[in-house]
């Protein structure tokens, strides 16, 4: 990874506490925008991809965790392909 610092974004999921991340990527795909964060802003930690939901225009960002299965993967892909030196590893959850 680079030496330049990190973009933050704090996430604040309903009624919860709200957590910061730090943006590896973001891309967009089928319209929608996509980032990749984590929770460290070096070494490792855990990753999650955030979808926009916000509509053009929107004074802040409407970001969800992806969970479907197929979009993940295709989304999962592209970062990959964009992040030479990070692999993403999914965490199997039964």
């Amino acid at each position: 990874m680079s030496d330049k610092k990190l973009e933050k974004v704090i996430f604040n999921p309903g009624g919860e506490d709200p957590v910061e991340f730090f943006v590896l990527e973001q891309t967009r795909i089928g319209g929608f925008n996509y980032i990749l964060v984590t929770d460290f802003e070096e070494g490792d930690g855990e990753a999650l991809i955030l979808k926009d939901l916000s509509n053009d225009g929107d004074e802040e960002s409407r970001y969800v965790i992806v969970s479907d299965d197929d979009e993940l993967t295709a989304v999962a892909g592209v970062f990959e392909g964009m992040l030479e030196d990070v692999d993403l590893i999914r965490d199997e959850e039964e």
